[in-house]
């Protein structure tokens, strides 16, 4: 249910703002969303999966959360990050 490490680094690589960067907004919200991702087709196979649903429920509460400060932030750096991960807003 976790991400491998080379597509943790795949996409540190593609969001990060600097060389040195590996906790941003960006790279936080793309790691959400990478594990959401897995987590949803996990359920089209396993229904009734109830302890790894609240589990989801709580990443895209977080995701959420990151979203809403970005946007309160750096609004392009939001429109940027949605569009680029194909987040509906």
């Amino acid at each position: 249910m976790t991400l491998t490490k080379e597509r943790k680094q795949e996409l540190i690589g593609a969001h990060r703002r600097g060389v040195s960067d590996t906790g941003s907004a960006e790279i936080q919200i793309a790691l959400l969303t990478g594990r959401i991702s897995h987590l949803t087709g996990h359920f089209k196979k396993h229904s009734k999966d109830f302890a790894s649903r609240r589990g989801l429920l709580k990443m895209v509460s977080r995701r959420r959360r990151l979203l809403d400060y970005l946007k309160r932030v750096a609004p392009q750096r939001y429109l940027d990050i949605i569009r680029r991960l194909e987040i509906r807003k």
